[in-house]
């Protein structure tokens, strides 16, 4: 039971199966590295990013952290106990219902569950594998012999006929030993990748920071010369009121001065056509005494008095 519980709590929410390279959210929840990739790839340009599981929510993508207790959990789960029901191979003769298998018999070309494994052969000659479908893989194609070595000048798998056939004489390990070199081999590559890949999820979050730290200055940026421009635009808009006033104020000043001098004007002509006419009547007399009794007029052309109107008027042109 404790088992069977400790192996859900190593299932993906998103792919229900078993964790591959396990990476951890802000809000502690685990997923597969490629299984939450895929899922933020779909929240692309939704506004905010959520956990599968619990929803919590955060604008910029989250950075995604190697679990490497989870990791190491996982791989000695699987190094200890493996999950035969996982693999999808069932007992070649368990026929009336599927029995996971335990082990493949590469001899026998078949799979085996713990109940007939027991009763098979142990001679050396029956190679057990875990349990696996490719058996006719881990045969010769040419001499339908298992698979027993590996040729490390060709990079071949061979059987024991090939070893002293074509292959005489080449550098040859056993399977088993090549293949636990490859494997260490493997882990040092997936080793540095992971140093490497980290590093460079490093150097990512660092140029997002930048490039939150720039965003953040060039927003402060055009917010003061907004506010700049702004200020001028109301300095600009009360001088222009202040310039329209004084022009409105010049022009009423004239317009009153101008309108005096009008109607003085009008007085003056008023008289001068007055006079104009009573000359006009004495012009026009035949009687020398009447004419000779009128008082003289002397000169009625006022011309400094008419001069000061017209200066008058220069002055407010």
């Amino acid at each position: 039971m404790a088992s069977a519980d400790l192996r859900q709590e190593l299932d993906c929410s998103i792919c229900l199966s078993i964790y591959t390279d396990p990476v951890t959210l802000r809000c502690g929840h685990n997923f597969c590295r490629v299984c939450i990739d895929r899922m933020l790839d779909t929240q692309e340009g939704a506004g905010a990013y959520t956990c599968p599981d619990c929803r919590a929510e955060c604008q910029e993508r989250p950075a995604l952290q190697r679990n490497i207790t989870l990791c190491n959990i996982v791989g000695r789960f699987l190094s200890t106990r493996p999950d035969q029901e996982e693999t999808g191979i069932f007992c070649t003769y368990c026929i009336h219902s599927p029995v996971p298998a335990a082990k493949s018999c590469l001899l026998c070309e078949a799979s085996l569950c713990d109940k007939h494994l027991r009763v098979h052969s142990k001679s050396a000659e029956h190679v057990l594998c875990d349990p696996t479908t490719a058996l006719g893989n881990r045969k010769c194609s040419v001499h339908k012999e298992i698979l027993e070595y590996y040729c490390t000048e060709d990079a071949a798998c061979i059987c024991v006929y090939c070893s002293a056939g074509e292959h005489r004489g080449h550098h040859v390990e056993m399977l088993d030993e090549a293949f636990k070199k490859k494997k260490e081999k493997l882990r040092n590559v997936l080793q540095k990748l992971t140093i490497k890949r980290e590093e460079t999820e490093k150097r990512v979050q660092s140029l997002q920071e930048r490039r939150r730290e720039e965003q953040g200055k060039a927003a402060g940026v055009t917010e003061t010369v907004t506010a700049l421009f702004r200020d001028i635009g109301r300095q600009l808009e009360d001088l222009k009121k202040r310039v329209l006033s004084e022009i409105s104020r010049q022009e009423q000043r004239v317009s009153l001065s101008v309108s005096d001098l009008i109607q003085q004007l009008e007085i003056k002509k008023d008289e001068l056509s007055r006079k104009m006419r009573h000359i006009e009547e004495l012009c026009n007399m035949s009687d020398p005494v009447t004419v000779l009794q009128e008082p003289d007029t002397g000169d009625l052309c006022d011309t400094e008095d008419t001069e000061r109107h017209y200066n008058q008027i220069r002055i407010f042109r």
